[in-house]
């Protein structure tokens, strides 16, 4: 897969996750396995990408007397998530024409 490509998907996969509730960044690795292998080198920085373009917020909770950050969807990253699929319905029409074309040949 195209790496740029990739990258939206997992900065949106992440968004889509957070919109269930806030979480941290093991349990994130954790909620998108089933769908594509991330690891925490790859989540950090999407994570910190994210939160400069102000789609997450993120806060800290002391756990087993450490801090945990806690990542938190804010309404940009709502936003993101819906200019995500409004795009993606576009890349939908020119797969279908793709597949069609090449099934008359």
């Amino acid at each position: 897969m195209d790496a740029q490509l990739k990258r939206g998907m997992i900065e949106v996969c992440i968004l889509s996750i957070l919109t269930r509730g806030d979480s941290y960044g093991y349990q994130l690795i954790k909620d998108i396995e089933p769908i594509m292998a991330l690891s925490e080198s790859t989540l950090y920085p999407v994570l910190r990408r994210l939160e400069a373009a102000d789609c997450l917020s993120v806060y800290s909770v002391e756990h087993n007397s450490r801090l945990r950050k806690y990542y938190a969807i804010t309404d940009t990253g709502r936003q993101r998530i819906a200019d995500f699929l409004k795009e993606w319905e576009e890349v939908n029409r020119v797969y279908d024409f793709i597949v069609e074309v090449n099934h008359r040949a």
